[in-house]
């Protein structure tokens, strides 16, 4: 057993087990741009990596280093990296392990920025992009059989909440020596391990769930050591960089993610299955609900279902800007993963990028709502739902 297999104790230790400067219990701030060597010698070995230390913090930083090996610990990885945003986590990665002249096997239920990669820029690049049904699995693994060099999904999807086998796809994907690569931000590592059922690399948007508070923004990459120092590398020199108080921002929001996620796991079920029974609604995209169409797969591969769902309504968008502004325990704004509750439609959220008719190729439909569920009283986010529904 692990010292670290107790999730609880691991977001509060991980990577912050040692004495820090003064006896401090908590980890600097280290705002230094560059940091001085009086034996030149042992500068050159820190700069070449033969020896642990920092020279210039574009590279690695000692307040963002901790917040590394806590997600390395986390998720079960060898090695992790930061950034700026998720975005920057996401664009990286696939502009590191790709070249013109490969191919990528992807879903067509990637959040909107990913998705835009796919389709606008990687094609830029000669880079042949296969959009598959996001639940059709054998569909998936015939085109990944066709040869990739990366497969690309995340899951729960972001905004149907659409669940990918990640054992399977992992398998298929190592059969034809290609990478898989999980945007895991929905479930985090307290719900779900991508790494430990096959994948090798893990991006996350710790401006989300991570973080908590939407209050910093950031990203960050864990899986294999030698993928990871890769993207690292590419990273170090276009100059994503996650500066240190984002890192120490992240890293406080992270000591109470066990315990914020037990939350948003309770509520959001509470939540999914209250809109189930409404009569209003259309339709809920939640993985814990029986009905949701891979409810085993969720069930079998993750931990909790998330505080995260999105519903549809009977009848046109006006019925949504009805509801949603006349909801008094949610925010209406972009983002999510926030002890707040944050509500909005993908045409202004998680899919702005993308025209209607994209949004409708992706299977978003006009009338959708996403519900990020805070940590909130769980009958106050339910008596909020109904008396704005009675107003529809």
């Amino acid at each position: 057993m692990s010292e670290w297999d107790n999730s609880g104790t691991a977001v509060v230790w991980g990577g912050e087990e040692q004495r820090f400067a003064e006896g401090a219990i908590c980890l600097p701030v280290y705002n230094a741009v560059t940091f001085g060597y009086e034996n030149v010698s042992e500068w050159f070995d820190v700069a070449l990596g033969r020896k642990p230390g920092h020279v210039y913090s574009r590279n690695t930083n000692p307040t963002v280093r901790p917040l590394e090996e806590k997600i390395r610990i986390l998720d079960r990885g060898e090695e992790a990296t930061s950034f700026s945003t998720g975005m920057a986590a996401i664009s990286n990665t696939l502009f590191t392990l790709l070249a013109p002249g490969d191919r990528v096997v992807t879903i067509k239920d990637t959040y909107g920025g990913s998705n835009k990669i796919f389709i606008e820029f990687l094609p830029r690049m000669n880079v042949e992009v296969c959009l598959c049904d996001t639940t059709d699995f054998d569909a998936i693994e015939r085109e990944v059989m066709r040869g990739c060099t990366v497969v690309y999904f995340e899951t729960p999807t972001n905004p149907t909440l659409k669940i990918v086998d990640i054992e399977r796809l992992a398998n298929v994907a190592h059969a034809q020596g290609a990478i898989a690569i999980v945007d895991n931000t929905f479930a985090t590592p307290i719900n779900q391990r991508p790494l430990t059922l096959g994948a090798d690399l893990v991006v996350y948007s710790a401006t989300k769930y991570l973080n908590g508070h939407s209050d910093v923004m950031g990203g960050l990459v864990v899986g294999r050591k030698d993928l990871v120092d890769r993207i690292f590398h590419y990273r170090e020199i276009t100059g994503a960089t996650l500066h240190p108080h984002s890192a120490y921002m992240i890293l406080r929001g992270m000591k109470t993610l066990e315990l914020r996620l037990q939350r948003h796991n309770e509520n959001g079920l509470r939540v999914a299955t209250y809109l189930a029974q409404h009569p209003k609604v259309d339709r809920v995209f939640y993985p814990g609900l029986e009905t949701h169409f891979n409810h085993a797969i969720a069930k079998k591969q993750m931990r909790g279902f998330g505080g995260m769902l999105s519903f549809s309504l009977k009848g046109d968008f006006d019925k949504v800007v009805t509801v949603l502004e006349n909801l008094r325990y949610a925010h209406k704004a972009a983002s999510l993963g926030s002890v707040g509750t944050l509500v909005g439609p993908p045409r202004t959220t998680s899919h702005v990028e993308l025209t209607e008719r994209e949004r409708a190729n992706a299977g978003i439909p006009e009338s959708l709502i996403r519900y990020s569920a805070g940590i909130e009283n769980g009958d106050d986010l339910i008596a909020d739902l109904d008396q704005a529904l009675d107003r529809v």
